[in-house]
């Protein structure tokens, strides 16, 4: 060590740099972390506790005045609401990060693999499917706001094809992304079986031979565009209740061309209200 080095002591605070001041007045909307995996646990529509784990970015807005904010006081706020991942976990998770980081507002995106057991059509085989789940909270001084969004993996079938071909039609899997904002919660497995019943088929982890037929079959008997495919989750998100605001997007992943085929339709039905603690 350099005879002109300190050392800090018990009475030599550390320095705080974030503390200092800046003096380019410019407000940061978003600062904070991302990609930081962290396992949860996620309450299922049966109430059983699943597993899984989660990517979390997590931001506040820093005042201009500042030149920095804490980065290990967004995963002490994390640590602290332990390990199971419900919505009402997030509003005061928003508040924690308000308080402690001296934020007007704050966000949680968080996402994570969810798997539902399925069985096959015929045989009733039993097998997991993953789809992506997302949750977004965001707090603008007392307000929450809520989004839910999940990626689900459907089968569909080309209604041109089928239209023009003496024999057949090409078919090919496509992603079709939700985002609802409701003023009751509704359950991830709902929100996937909607997008299931909208496509020419639904995907299955395990299939035996009779269910294959049944699969094939079943979505040659329905036929959807993308556009078709849009569409058909719209009309079942309109119709729903408590969906005050949607967004749908599909990409079906083309089996002849080599490019994606794309749609989406967003729609704000009503005011979305405030989600409160």
């Amino acid at each position: 060590m350099s005879p002109t080095t300190t050392t800090p002591t018990a009475a030599t605070p550390l320095a705080d740099c974030q503390n200092q001041q800046d003096h380019r007045h410019l407000k940061i909307d978003k600062v904070g972390v991302r990609g930081l995996r962290y396992p949860i646990e996620v309450l299922d529509k049966a109430c059983v506790k699943q597993h899984t784990i989660a990517t979390f970015d997590i931001t506040v807005d820093l005042p201009h005045n500042f030149k920095g904010t804490h980065m290990s006081r967004f995963v002490e706020v994390l640590n602290a609401h332990g390990r199971l991942l419900h919505v009402d976990n997030l509003p005061s998770m928003l508040r924690a990060l308000q308080k402690k980081l001296h934020a007007h507002s704050a966000h949680i995106r968080t996402e994570f693999p969810y798997f539902i057991e399925k069985e096959a059509p015929v045989t009733k085989s039993k097998g997991l499917v993953d789809y992506v789940a997302r949750f977004d909270a965001e707090a603008y001084g007392d307000e929450v706001s809520y989004t839910v969004t999940v990626i689900v993996p459907v089968t569909t079938l080309c209604p041109c094809s089928k239209a023009i071909s003496d024999y057949g039609a090409h078919n090919q899997r496509g992603y079709v992304t939700l985002s609802i904002r409701s003023s009751k919660t509704i359950w991830i497995e709902d929100m996937i079986a909607l997008i299931e019943a909208s496509a020419s088929s639904e995907i299955f982890s395990l299939l035996k031979r009779p269910d294959e037929k049944n699969v094939t079959e079943r979505a040659y008997d329905n036929p959807v565009f993308v556009e078709d495919l849009v569409r058909n989750v719209a009309t079942r998100c309109n119709a729903h209740p408590d969906i005050l605001w949607y967004k749908v997007e599909a990409e079906n992943m083309e089996s002849i061309h080599n490019h994606a085929a794309y749609a989406s339709i967003e729609n704000q039905r009503d005011a979305v209200p405030p989600l409160t603690q």
